[in-house]
Parts: structure tokens; C-alpha cells; sequence
């Protein structure tokens, strides 16, 4: 295995984030431009970005935005929020929405109201463009989330999967601790809302796109 460069991780990442968006005219616009710049990865990631691209490349825009609804908004265990996975919609997601909010105010970035932090294509994008090591942090701290949605998507047989293999792929192999978490999580599921108390994020956000 390869070990990427700073340059390379930064651009898996961002590829990974656009890949994993809602799939606009501007991002097919894009997908020449993506194909060429995953050839320059190592294979882990360029392979897996590359055959991401060019499925999104073969299918039309209806299809591809209707099958992206489908998996991203009404599939529970394909939700794109990192921390929902550990947290569900509880108080103590609102603890862990907080800290990726302080990371990304130390970089000088402030979301809009419409964007809830944990969405993985806005950590992605934050790790490619703004703060590398913050981001990468981010994401090793919810490495469960970020790994069971990669199961979810593979055990869905979305090729979306591939864009969270690439990302696995930067990250150091997981060790025993963090599979005992990925298999908890994925056997427990993320926990119910505590009585008495109301979800963090309205639930309008649970099917919002970046």
C-alpha cells in the first residue's frame, strides 16, 4: 500500500466530497475534470474514485438524482451525518455537533444555517480545503460513523461506497477497539431519543443535501 502525500489525501478528500453530493448539472459538469485528477492518486484511491466518477458519468440525471434520494434521504442506516450514528437525535449529538463547529471556526469558516457540520461531504470539503489535520482529526474521532456508512452503502451495493473506501484508505487500518466500536454501532443501531427530550436537529435536516 501507498502511503499518500498530504497533496494526494487533500484531493481524495475533495474528489470524495463532490462525488458524494447531490448529483447537479454542475457536478456532471465536473466529472471529466474529477476522472483525470483520481488517475493521479495511488491506486486505493484512485481506482475506487475513478470507477465512482465514471459510474456517475454513465447514468443519466433523472436516474442518478433519484437513486441519490433514495439512498441518502430515506435510507436510516445510509444517513449522511457522522455523529447520528452514535447519537441518533439526541441531546448528546448536539455536544459532538459543537465540536466540529469550533474546528471549523479556528480555521476562520462559518456554515449557513442550512448546512449541519457533521455532514460528510462538508467535513470532507473542510479537510481539503481549509485545515488537513483538523479535518482528518474529525473524521478519525467519528471513524465508526464514517465506517458504518461505508458498510451501509456497500451492503446497499451503491458505488457511493467506493468514495467512503478512498476516504478509509488515508486513515491508519483500524484496530481492534475500532472494530468492536463499528460492529457495536452496526448491531445496535444509533440510540432513541431520551424522554422528555426533543431532537437536536428538526427533521427537515435529516433529508437536507449539501
Amino acid at each position: 500500500m501507498t502511503t499518500p502525500t498530504a497533496r494526494q489525501t487533500a484531493l481524495t478528500y475533495q474528489i470524495a466530497a463532490l462525488t458524494l453530493g447531490y448529483p447537479d448539472d454542475a457536478l456532471l459538469a465536473q466529472l471529466p475534470q474529477l476522472r483525470a485528477a483520481a488517475q493521479t492518486l495511488p491506486d486505493e484511491q484512485g481506482v475506487a474514485l475513478t470507477t465512482l466518477v465514471d459510474h456517475l458519468a454513465s447514468g443519466s440525471a433523472t436516474s442518478l438524482a433519484a437513486d441519490y434520494v433514495a439512498l441518502f434521504d430515506l435510507r436510516r442506516r445510509c444517513c449522511p451525518y457522522l455523529t447520528y450514528f452514535a447519537h441518533g437525535d439526541t441531546r448528546k449529538r448536539g455536544v459532538a455537533l459543537v465540536q466540529f463547529k469550533s474546528a471549523y471556526r479556528r480555521a476562520g469558516l462559518e456554515l449557513s444555517d442550512e448546512e449541519l457540520p457533521d455532514h460528510i461531504c462538508v467535513v470532507l470539503e473542510f479537510a481539503a480545503t481549509a485545515d488537513l489535520d483538523a479535518g482528518r482529526k474529525l473524521l478519525l474521532n467519528h471513524r465508526a460513523g464514517l465506517e458504518l456508512l461505508r458498510l451501509a452503502l456497500r451492503d446497499a451495493g451503491s458505488p457511493y461506497a467506493l468514495a467512503l473506501s478512498a476516504v478509509s484508505a488515508t486513515l491508519p487500518r483500524l484496530r481492534g477497539d475500532e472494530h468492536d466500536a463499528v460492529a457495536r454501532l452496526a448491531a445496535e443501531g444509533p440510540p432513541a431519543e431520551e424522554v422528555g427530550l426533543e431532537p437536536f436537529a428538526p427533521p427537515e435536516y435529516m433529508g437536507a443535501r449539501t
